[in-house]
């Protein structure tokens, strides 16, 4: 189906769903956009190598590229403050919803010219929207992921996991099995090195596919103490059944203590910048 109208079939199903005449998806230069508020939304698709043969792509992460509606650039957190400062009132999960699936319905129709290579798309869900979609989690985006004539066997679920939500695990890991009950693959992102217990035990109890950590909070650890510390997560990684993902890498250095402690795949600025230099 053409892009166009695949926009105004997702406009439609909005406004039915919203009782509003707003049609929030724009097609501008064969690319998909969406207004939430005074944001503009759009896509960006970080390729996922693998790790010992970074030349062979493996999928797609997909990022939020936000403006504001005169193109003013904004940073994740600002996007927050947009969002909502109190996410417990059922108001405020509500924006979470919206603003959750209005991102990855145009992550998927970004991603469609991309589909033919048959790669997993990742796609990040706020733990808030888990926690405020009480069951069937995941039914709403596979209609939007079958009307795309696509399969969830090829998107991966990505949670970020952080401290303030230790209490909600249970939730959250019930919310996730749904999504896994529907064909969706699961991931867990985290931001800094898993030390922690109760993070392992998160990655024991739900198994998940992928386990994502960012190389940025790496250079704050000795390296030797820091290669003990991937080696044992990749190890638990493995021992869970899932595949590990060190994303972010700007430097050489990252790259190789990602091939020599065993992750599976890579992800980051410096394989793109080396793959420009080959093809130059």
């Amino acid at each position: 189906m053409p892009l166009q109208n695949l926009a105004d079939y997702f406009n439609d199903r909005f406004g039915q769903e919203h009782l509003s005449s707003f049609r929030p998806f724009l097609l501008e230069n064969k690319v998909i956009s969406t207004l939430f508020g005074q944001i503009k939304i759009s896509s960006l698709f970080l390729p996922i190598r693998h790790a010992k043969k970074p030349n062979e792509i493996t999928g797609h992460a997909a990022k939020l590229m936000v403006s504001t509606l005169e193109v003013q650039y904004l940073y994740s957190d600002e996007i927050e403050n947009l969002l909502s400062n109190h996410p417990r009132s059922d108001n405020d999960f509500e924006s979470i919803i919206d603003f959750d699936r209005l991102s990855r319905t145009t992550h998927m129709l970004n991603y469609l010219p991309l589909a033919h290579l048959q790669g997993a798309l990742f796609l990040e869900v706020d733990p808030r929207h888990i926690l405020g979609i009480k069951k069937d989690h995941g039914a709403y985006f596979e209609d939007v992921i079958n009307h795309c004539g696509l399969e969830t066997k090829n998107i991966v679920i990505t949670m970020a996991v952080s401290s303030p939500y230790a209490k909600h695990y249970p939730a959250l890991i019930a919310g996730l099995i749904n999504y896994r009950e529907r064909g969706y693959k699961i991931a867990l992102k985290f931001d800094y090195v898993v030390q922690e217990e109760q993070s392992f035990d998160l990655i024991t109890q739900l198994t998940p596919n992928y386990v994502s950590l960012s190389a940025r909070s790496l250079d704050q650890l000795r390296y030797n103490a820091l290669a003990d510390k991937l080696l044992h997560l990749n190890a638990r990684v493995e021992i869970a059944g899932g595949q590990s993902i060190l994303s972010q890498i700007d430097q050489q250095s990252f790259a190789l203590l990602a091939e020599n402690t065993g992750f599976n795949f890579v992800q980051g600025a410096y394989y793109e910048n080396l793959a420009i230099k080959e093809a130059a």
